[in-house]
Protein backbone atom coordinates (compact mmCIF):
# COMPACT_ATOMS: atom_id res chain seq x y z
CA UNK A 1 0.00 0.00 0.00
CA UNK A 2 1.52 3.12 -0.87
CA UNK A 3 2.11 5.72 1.59
CA UNK A 4 -0.83 7.98 0.97
CA UNK A 5 -3.37 5.62 0.86
CA UNK A 6 -1.57 4.19 4.17
CA UNK A 7 -2.39 7.87 5.74
CA UNK A 8 -5.77 7.56 4.33
CA UNK A 9 -6.46 4.28 6.13
CA UNK A 10 -5.13 5.53 9.57
CA UNK A 11 -6.79 8.89 9.03
CA UNK A 12 -10.53 7.14 8.33
CA UNK A 13 -9.71 4.54 11.46
CA UNK A 14 -8.60 7.50 13.81
CA UNK A 15 -11.66 9.83 12.79
CA UNK A 16 -14.44 7.34 13.43
CA UNK A 17 -12.53 6.96 16.59
CA UNK A 18 -11.92 10.37 17.75
CA UNK A 19 -13.45 13.10 15.78
CA UNK A 20 -11.89 15.53 13.67
CA UNK A 21 -10.37 17.75 16.63
CA UNK A 22 -9.55 14.59 18.30
CA UNK A 23 -7.81 13.17 15.29
CA UNK A 24 -4.03 14.73 15.59
CA UNK A 25 -1.84 14.64 12.98
CA UNK A 26 0.08 12.78 15.20
CA UNK A 27 -2.56 10.24 16.22
CA UNK A 28 -3.00 9.49 12.50
CA UNK A 29 1.05 9.21 11.46
CA UNK A 30 1.12 6.94 14.49
CA UNK A 31 -1.88 4.83 13.15
CA UNK A 32 -0.09 5.26 9.54
CA UNK A 33 3.10 4.13 11.02
CA UNK A 34 5.16 7.24 9.25
CA UNK A 35 5.86 10.57 10.96
CA UNK A 36 4.14 13.78 10.98
CA UNK A 37 6.79 15.13 8.85
CA UNK A 38 5.90 12.78 5.86
CA UNK A 39 2.02 13.50 6.45
CA UNK A 40 2.43 17.15 6.12
CA UNK A 41 4.68 16.85 2.68
CA UNK A 42 2.29 14.26 1.52
CA UNK A 43 -0.88 16.34 1.98
CA UNK A 44 0.29 19.97 3.06
CA UNK A 45 -1.99 20.60 6.23
CA UNK A 46 -4.61 18.27 8.17
CA UNK A 47 -7.53 20.21 6.37
CA UNK A 48 -6.23 19.17 3.17
CA UNK A 49 -5.94 15.64 4.66
CA UNK A 50 -9.91 15.42 5.56
CA UNK A 51 -10.75 16.64 2.44
CA UNK A 52 -8.48 13.85 0.57
CA UNK A 53 -10.51 11.64 2.95
CA UNK A 54 -13.89 12.93 2.47
CA UNK A 55 -13.60 12.33 -1.78
CA UNK A 56 -12.11 9.15 -0.93
CA UNK A 57 -15.40 7.76 1.16
CA UNK A 58 -17.13 9.83 -1.80
CA UNK A 59 -15.77 7.85 -4.46
CA UNK A 60 -15.17 4.44 -3.03
CA UNK A 61 -19.02 3.82 -1.48
CA UNK A 62 -20.53 0.69 -2.35
CA UNK A 63 -24.03 0.00 -2.41
CA UNK A 64 -26.03 -3.61 -3.13
CA UNK A 65 -27.01 -3.32 -6.13
CA UNK A 66 -30.86 -4.90 -6.34
CA UNK A 67 -31.82 -6.61 -9.48
CA UNK A 68 -32.75 -4.88 -13.10
CA UNK A 69 -34.84 -7.29 -13.73
CA UNK A 70 -37.03 -8.24 -10.54
CA UNK A 71 -38.31 -11.54 -9.97
CA UNK A 72 -38.79 -12.25 -6.43
CA UNK A 73 -39.27 -8.75 -4.68
CA UNK A 74 -39.60 -10.26 -1.05
CA UNK A 75 -36.62 -12.16 -1.30
CA UNK A 76 -34.55 -9.98 -3.24
CA UNK A 77 -35.59 -6.68 -0.82
CA UNK A 78 -34.76 -8.56 2.58
CA UNK A 79 -31.00 -9.74 1.15
CA UNK A 80 -30.28 -6.11 0.04
CA UNK A 81 -31.92 -4.94 3.36
CA UNK A 82 -29.60 -7.64 5.19
CA UNK A 83 -26.73 -6.19 3.41
CA UNK A 84 -26.98 -2.91 3.52
CA UNK A 85 -27.78 -2.76 7.44
CA UNK A 86 -24.37 -4.47 7.58
CA UNK A 87 -22.72 -2.40 5.47
CA UNK A 88 -24.23 0.58 7.51
CA UNK A 89 -23.05 -0.82 11.13
CA UNK A 90 -19.81 -0.87 9.94
CA UNK A 91 -19.85 2.44 9.03
CA UNK A 92 -21.58 3.74 11.70
CA UNK A 93 -19.33 5.21 13.59
CA UNK A 94 -17.72 7.30 10.98
CA UNK A 95 -21.18 8.85 10.14
CA UNK A 96 -22.07 9.28 13.84
CA UNK A 97 -18.81 11.63 14.19
CA UNK A 98 -19.35 13.01 11.08
CA UNK A 99 -22.92 14.06 11.93
CA UNK A 100 -22.50 15.11 14.88
CA UNK A 101 -19.94 17.77 13.71
CA UNK A 102 -22.37 18.27 10.72
CA UNK A 103 -22.58 22.79 11.57
CA UNK A 104 -18.98 22.91 11.34
CA UNK A 105 -17.97 20.57 8.42
CA UNK A 106 -21.39 19.70 6.67
CA UNK A 107 -18.98 18.59 3.46
CA UNK A 108 -17.86 15.48 6.00
CA UNK A 109 -21.17 14.54 6.82
CA UNK A 110 -22.89 14.35 3.40
CA UNK A 111 -19.72 12.06 2.40
CA UNK A 112 -20.30 10.05 4.99
CA UNK A 113 -23.72 9.43 3.68
CA UNK A 114 -23.20 9.21 0.61
CA UNK A 115 -23.74 5.56 0.44
CA UNK A 116 -26.81 5.47 2.07
CA UNK A 117 -28.47 8.39 -0.27
CA UNK A 118 -27.49 5.81 -2.79
CA UNK A 119 -28.77 3.20 -1.84
CA UNK A 120 -32.30 4.86 -1.24
CA UNK A 121 -31.59 6.19 -5.15
CA UNK A 122 -31.22 2.52 -5.55
CA UNK A 123 -34.39 1.22 -3.98
CA UNK A 124 -36.56 3.84 -5.76
CA UNK A 125 -35.47 2.86 -8.92
CA UNK A 126 -36.37 -0.34 -8.29
CA UNK A 127 -40.25 0.04 -6.57
CA UNK A 128 -40.31 1.71 -9.90
CA UNK A 129 -39.30 -1.06 -12.39
CA UNK A 130 -41.99 -3.19 -9.33
CA UNK A 131 -44.53 -0.76 -10.66
CA UNK A 132 -43.98 -1.06 -14.57
CA UNK A 133 -44.21 -4.64 -14.29
CA UNK A 134 -47.46 -5.11 -12.03
CA UNK A 135 -45.35 -6.39 -9.76
CA UNK A 136 -46.24 -3.30 -7.18
CA UNK A 137 -49.23 -0.73 -7.11
CA UNK A 138 -48.04 2.43 -9.67
CA UNK A 139 -50.79 4.64 -7.55
CA UNK A 140 -49.06 3.77 -3.85
CA UNK A 141 -46.86 6.86 -2.82
CA UNK A 142 -43.45 5.23 -3.30
CA UNK A 143 -41.30 8.10 -2.81
CA UNK A 144 -42.80 8.53 0.96
CA UNK A 145 -42.69 4.54 1.25
CA UNK A 146 -38.77 4.48 0.51
CA UNK A 147 -38.00 7.24 2.88
CA UNK A 148 -39.48 5.76 5.65
CA UNK A 149 -37.42 2.58 4.73
CA UNK A 150 -34.38 4.07 4.56
CA UNK A 151 -35.22 6.26 7.93
CA UNK A 152 -35.88 2.68 9.39
CA UNK A 153 -32.67 1.66 8.23
CA UNK A 154 -30.46 4.21 9.16
CA UNK A 155 -32.28 4.24 12.88
CA UNK A 156 -31.77 0.86 13.48
CA UNK A 157 -28.35 1.03 12.04
CA UNK A 158 -27.11 4.09 14.35
CA UNK A 159 -28.65 3.42 16.96
CA UNK A 160 -30.31 0.23 17.91
CA UNK A 161 -27.82 0.02 21.12
CA UNK A 162 -29.12 2.97 22.38
CA UNK A 163 -32.85 3.16 21.82
CA UNK A 164 -33.82 -0.91 22.60
CA UNK A 165 -37.53 -0.02 23.01
CA UNK A 166 -37.22 1.23 19.91
CA UNK A 167 -36.21 -1.54 17.85
CA UNK A 168 -37.47 -4.83 19.62
CA UNK A 169 -36.95 -7.10 17.24
CA UNK A 170 -33.68 -9.45 17.14
CA UNK A 171 -31.07 -7.91 14.38
CA UNK A 172 -31.87 -10.72 12.60
CA UNK A 173 -35.66 -10.09 12.27
CA UNK A 174 -35.34 -7.07 11.02
CA UNK A 175 -34.85 -6.86 7.59
CA UNK A 176 -37.23 -9.43 6.59
CA UNK A 177 -40.16 -7.47 9.28
CA UNK A 178 -38.40 -3.98 7.26
CA UNK A 179 -39.50 -5.31 3.52
CA UNK A 180 -42.73 -6.77 4.43
CA UNK A 181 -43.79 -3.50 5.58
CA UNK A 182 -42.18 -1.70 2.89
CA UNK A 183 -44.13 -3.90 0.58
CA UNK A 184 -47.37 -3.55 1.60
CA UNK A 185 -46.82 0.35 1.68
CA UNK A 186 -46.22 -0.20 -2.15
CA UNK A 187 -48.42 -2.73 -2.94
CA UNK A 188 -45.65 -5.34 -3.89
CA UNK A 189 -47.04 -8.86 -4.88
CA UNK A 190 -45.02 -11.76 -3.43
CA UNK A 191 -43.46 -13.83 -6.39
CA UNK A 192 -45.18 -16.42 -8.22
CA UNK A 193 -44.53 -20.45 -7.15
CA UNK A 194 -41.85 -21.05 -9.46
CA UNK A 195 -42.04 -24.28 -11.54
CA UNK A 196 -39.91 -27.40 -10.99
CA UNK A 197 -36.75 -26.86 -13.03
CA UNK A 198 -36.63 -23.15 -12.45
CA UNK A 199 -33.31 -21.45 -12.18
CA UNK A 200 -32.75 -19.82 -8.90
CA UNK A 201 -31.75 -15.82 -9.22
CA UNK A 202 -28.29 -14.92 -8.32
CA UNK A 203 -28.14 -13.09 -4.80
CA UNK A 204 -27.49 -9.21 -5.48
CA UNK A 205 -23.97 -8.22 -5.92
CA UNK A 206 -22.22 -5.03 -5.09
CA UNK A 207 -20.93 -1.97 -7.07
CA UNK A 208 -19.39 0.75 -6.55
CA UNK A 209 -21.00 4.38 -6.16
CA UNK A 210 -19.34 5.66 -9.20
CA UNK A 211 -21.62 2.93 -11.73
CA UNK A 212 -24.78 3.54 -9.49
CA UNK A 213 -27.66 4.59 -11.81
Amino acid sequence: MEIRDRIIAATKRVYAAHGFRGATTRLIAIEAGVNEVTLFRTFGSKAALFQELMRDLASSNEVVALPEDPKDPERELTEWCAATLSQMREARSLIRKSIAELEERPDAALSACEGSNCSGQMLMDYTNRLAERGLADPEADSFTAVAMFMSALFGDAMCRELMPDGFPQPVEDAPAKYVRTFMRAVGAKPARVRRIGDAPSRPAATRSRRSAP
